[in-house]
């Protein structure tokens, strides 16, 4: 078009997410959308989303008159059916994943971090940018005493900047004589999120990772955010200034300046290892009980309750530290980045009910 916007008309196929969205602005049982997408009835869903957006004037029933905005993915040539990513409030304010990444590489750099990416997941729902400084480290032998990677000899080498044998050298030269692969050094990080399909706010949360086995634990009380909500959009195809899109990204770029600068510091890391530490030593007498607990107050489903479980038992350390090392230890282990996220920010709660018991 002459004024450099492509027409968004055309065909798209929803997506899990986009279904969800539109399940929830139009009070539609998700449930029921999704059995009728899984069974092939798309004239049941047809019927049913348009019912509820147009209404029936003949019968009385008013069409929804609030205004959306739909994300979509175009295909190339045009010719075959686009994808729609999400149904979203006009209110949102779209921040899409690679501007949101460079604006949050943008504070890194302003902080003078020295740090390395440790892991970048994509899924429908968020980015996730796993980033570790090595050289903030601290000792924390009370936190992993006695605890075995499950992983068997394998150690975490954040981005190949050491490996056991440094480890152990570094340990030696400040009077820790560990075996190598059993250094209680941890390493500061933070995870960076994004979402451009409604599943949450640009955000940067501290993370910290055990050079034994690579577990992560997010520390989501100290997340730095910045939401996705602006003024009303005009209906039609949304056109961004860039004068809008600089002042949108520039926040975040000093929000990351900020919280980089704070969760980098070595008294920043060891202040979260010593609250840790005060917990982390309770004896936890009846596993499975503790482990019920956990699994009650995060929600897990019975299957994860076990197989966090099995990773408390194989971790041999019988505190309410080893819980919460057997829920980031099976983080690892799952394929799917948005629930292996979600475990690693279920760790200090685990840690606190275990610690309670």
């Amino acid at each position: 078009m002459a004024d450099g916007v492509t027409s968004a008309a055309g065909t798209y196929r929803p997506t899990r997410v986009a279904e969800e969205g539109i399940a929830d602005k139009l009070g539609i049982h998700q449930a029921y959308l999704r059995r009728l997408r899984d069974r092939g009835r798309t004239d049941l869903w047809d019927a049913n989303v348009n019912g509820w957006l147009h209404g029936d004037p003949l019968a009385g029933h008013p069409g929804d008159d609030r205004n959306f905005l739909v994300r979509l993915f175009q295909p190339a040539g045009g010719d075959q059916a686009g994808v729609c990513r999400a149904l979203l409030s006009d209110s949102y304010r779209v921040i899409d994943n690679l501007d949101a990444l460079m604006a949050t590489l943008d504070g890194i750099r302003q902080a003078g971090a020295d740090v390395e990416f440790d892991g970048l997941d994509l899924t429908e729902r968020r980015l996730y940018a796993r980033v570790v400084a090595p050289q903030i480290r601290a000792y924390a032998p009370a936190l992993l005493a006695g605890y075995r990677s499950p992983f068997g000899g394998r150690v975490y080498i954040p981005g190949g900047s050491w490996t056991p044998e440094q480890a152990r050298q570094a340990a030696a030269g400040e009077g820790h004589g560990y075996e190598p692969g059993a250094e209680p050094v941890l390493f500061a990080g933070f995870v960076i999120s994004n979402s451009e399909t409604g599943e949450g706010a640009w955000s940067i949360t501290p993370r910290i990772v055990a050079l034994i086995c690579g577990n992560g634990l997010q520390i989501t009380a100290d997340v730095a955010r910045a939401v996705h909500l602006g003024a009303r959009q005009d209906e039609g195809v949304i056109r961004y200034s860039a004068d809008t899109a600089g002042k949108e990204l520039a926040v975040i770029t000093a929000r990351a300046r900020d919280a980089v600068a704070t969760f980098l510091s070595p008294t920043y890391l060891q202040a979260k290892i010593t609250d840790m530490e005060r917990k982390a030593g309770v004896p936890v007498t009846r596993p499975g009980e503790a482990v019920r607990q956990v699994a009650q107050a995060a929600r897990f489903t019975d299957e994860m309750a076990e197989t966090i479980l099995d990773h408390f038992i194989r971790g041999g350390q019988l505190t309410a530290g080893g819980v919460m090392q057997a829920v980031t230890s099976v983080a690892q282990t799952l394929d799917d980045a948005d629930a292996a996220s979600d475990l690693e920010a279920q760790a200090l709660r685990a840690l606190d009910v275990a610690a309670r018991l």
